[in-house]
C-alpha cells in the first residue's frame, strides 16, 4: 500500500535477510524494499528502492555497518538506521560508535550472527521500524498510518485511544503549564504545590538513544540539579552508553552502581537489567540497583524509578516521559503528580513511539506536552525557576 514503511534489510547472512524479511512482510504497514548483503551493495540500491528505514548489520564483509554509517553521512542520506547486530567482544563499543555515527537504535540479535530465534525480537523490530520508518515519512511529507501505544498501525489517532479524551480538552494554568481537566480524565489533584525540583527523573524507551543524546547535548552547563534516567537497554550496553552521554554532555554522566550518591550536576543512567530506585540518607541521596521481578515488563522501570521519586522527593521532583513502546511509567510518574511534583511527556509529533508518554498523558498525568527539540530547554528552566 502507498502509505506502507518500506523497509531495506542489509545482512551478509541469506538466512538472516529472508527470516527478517518475512516478519516486516507479517507486519501490516512495512514492506521489504530490498535486500542487501552488505554496506556496499545497500548505497547502490538505496536510490532504486528508495527505502523509509534500514535494518544494517554490523559485521559484513566488503562493507561493514560501521563502513556503511560513514558513507551514509558523507553522502548526506538521512534515512534512518536500525542496527540489528550480534553482539561480539567490543559489541558495545561498536554499537555506540555506530550511534554516534547516526544509527538511531539498535536491537541485539538472540544469540549470534545467525539467529534462527530471531522471532523473538519481532515486536521491538517491527515497532522501531513503524517508528524511525513512519518519522522519516512525515518529514518527507508522505502519508503515514496511524499507530497505537504499542508502536503497531491503528485505526485511532493522536489522543483518543485509551479515554477518548482529546488533547484540546487540556488547557494551560497561569504558569504555562497544560493541566488535565479532571472531568475528561481520572486524574487525581496534586496534594501541594510544586516545590523547588531537587531531582529530575527521566523514564524513556524504544527512540531513547537517538532522543537522549540530543537532550543531553543541550542541557545548560550550569544546570546543578541531579538526573536519574531509566532507559530500557540490554545488559551490558548502558556503561558504554553513559559514557557516549558523557562525551557531550556538559555535565557528569554515569552509568549507575550500588550506593552512587546523587548530587549536583550528575546524570546517572540505570544500568542494564537492574532496577533503579533513589533514596534519602543522612548523608545526602543515593541510588540502590535491585534484581526485583520485572515491572510493566521491564527492568529496569520507570514506574519503579518515579515510585521511588515521588516517595523521598514528593513535590521537589521533576518527572519527564519519553517516546517509547508500551506504557512503562505512565502510571508511577502520577504519583510525582499526585505528590505536587512537576511532569512532563514528551509530545506526539516528535516521538519515535508515541507510547509511554501518550498513555501518561491520557491518564492524566502529565501538566506539559513538548517537543523533542524544546525538551532540554524546558527541563533546566523548571528545574531553574525558584519556588
Amino acid at each position: 500500500m502507498a502509505d506502507d514503511i518500506s523497509v531495506l534489510i542489509v545482512d551478509d547472512s541469506a538466512l538472516m535477510r529472508n527470516l527478517i524479511g518475512r516478519m516486516i512482510e507479517n507486519t501490516p504497514g512495512l514492506v521489504v524494499a530490498d535486500k542487501a548483503m552488505n554496506g556496499k551493495f545497500a548505497l547502490q540500491k538505496i536510490p532504486r528502492a528508495d527505502p523509509d528505514v534500514i535494518v544494517l548489520d554490523l559485521e559484513m564483509p566488503e562493507m561493514n555497518g560501521i563502513e556503511f554509517l560513514k558513507e551514509r553521512k558523507k553522502q548526506g542520506i538521512r534515512i534512518p538506521v536500525v542496527i540489528l547486530s550480534s553482539i561480539a567482544a567490543r559489541g558495545a563499543e561498536i554499537t555506540m560508535e555506530a550511534l554516534a555515527l547516526g544509527a538511531s537504535d539498535f536491537i541485539q540479535k538472540p544469540s549470534g550472527s545467525i539467529s534462527d530465534d530471531i522471532h523473538t525480537v519481532k515486536d521491538s523490530l517491527t515497532s522501531m521500524l513503524l517508528g524511525y520508518g513512519g518519522q522519516y515519512r512525515r518529514i518527507q511529507g508522505k502519508k503515514v498510518a496511524p499507530v497505537d501505544h504499542m508502536g503497531k498501525p491503528s485505526a485511532k489517532i493522536g489522543g483518543s485511544s485509551l479515554t477518548g479524551t482529546s488533547q484540546s480538552q487540556f488547557v494551560k494554568s497561569a504558569d504555562g503549564l497544560v493541566i488535565p481537566p479532571h472531568g475528561a480524565v481520572k486524574a487525581r489533584p496534586p496534594l501541594r504545590r510544586p516545590g523547588k525540583t531537587d531531582i529530575i527523573a527521566i523514564g524513556i524507551s524504544t527512540g531513547g538513544p537517538d532522543a537522549l543524546r540530543l537532550v543531553f547535548s543541550k542541557l545548560d552547563a550550569d544546570l546543578k540539579t541531579p538526573i536519574v534516567v531509566v532507559q530500557h537497554m540490554p545488559p551490558g550496553f548502558t556503561l558504554e552508553f553513559a559514557r557516549s552521554l558523557d562525551r557531550i554532555c556538559p555535565l557528569e554522566v554515569k552509568e549507575a552502581e550500588e550506593g552512587d550518591a546523587i548530587r549536583s550536576g550528575r546524570a546517572l543512567i540505570a544500568q542494564g537489567n537492574k532496577h533503579l530506585e533513589v533514596e534519602k540518607i543522612p548523608q545526602g541521596a543515593v541510588v540502590h540497583l535491585t534484581d526485583a521481578p520485572l515491572v510493566s515488563g521491564h527492568r529496569p522501570s520507570a514506574d519503579v524509578l518515579f515510585a521511588s521519586v515521588a516517595k523521598w522527593y514528593g513535590n521537589h521532583a521533576l518527572g519527564v516521559i519519553m517516546t517509547g513502546m508500551g506504557r512503562d511509567g505512565a502510571e508511577q510518574i502520577g504519583e510525582i503528580y499526585k505528590e505536587g511534583g512537576l511532569t512532563l511527556g514528551q509530545d506526539e509529533a516528535s516521538a519515535v513511539v508515541y507510547g509511554m508518554p501518550r498513555v501518561a498523558f491520557e491518564l492524566g498525568h502529565v501538566q506539559e506536552q513538548v517537543t523533542l527539540q524544546n525538551m532540554a530547554r524546558r527541563i533546566c528552566d523548571l528545574a531553574k525557576t525558584p519556588r
